[in-house]
């Protein structure tokens, strides 16, 4: 059974930063391209950033992209999302997915068969 498991969450100040980490486990990461999704009360899910299988891919949200990075470590099975200059609309629970298909057909939360729990961010002075 594979399970994906979030770290790294909490609460930061308005510009902080935090680095999320999705550890893989029953299998290789390697295996699968990467997702981090977030959800804030009231709100749809938002894919936030994802990696493909061989880290030459990346999407980021248009609200993210120059504040966030994705990378992953395969050696660890884990793959990281490092979140800087972050602001409350970032407050929401953050979490990884896994999806098996190809890296092209990826377009949102229903190609990634993988979850994990999540993880609270809360970006709050």
């Amino acid at each position: 059974q594979v399970l994906l498991a979030e770290s790294g969450g909490g609460l930061v100040r308005p510009g902080g930063s935090l680095r999320l980490s999705c550890k893989v486990t029953g299998e290789r990461a390697i295996n699968y391209n990467m997702g981090w999704f977030r959800q804030a009360p009231g709100k749809e899910r938002e894919f936030v950033a994802g990696i493909s299988r061989s880290g030459a891919n990346t999407y980021f949200l248009d609200t993210v992209k120059d504040r966030f990075a994705v990378n992953r470590d395969d050696a660890e099975d884990t793959v990281h999302l490092q979140m800087n200059g972050l602001q409350p609309e970032d407050t929401a629970v953050y979490s990884c997915a896994a999806s098996g298909d190809s890296w092209f057909k990826i377009s949102g939360e229903a190609d990634f068969e993988i979850w994990g729990r999540g993880i609270q961010v809360t970006v709050s002075s």
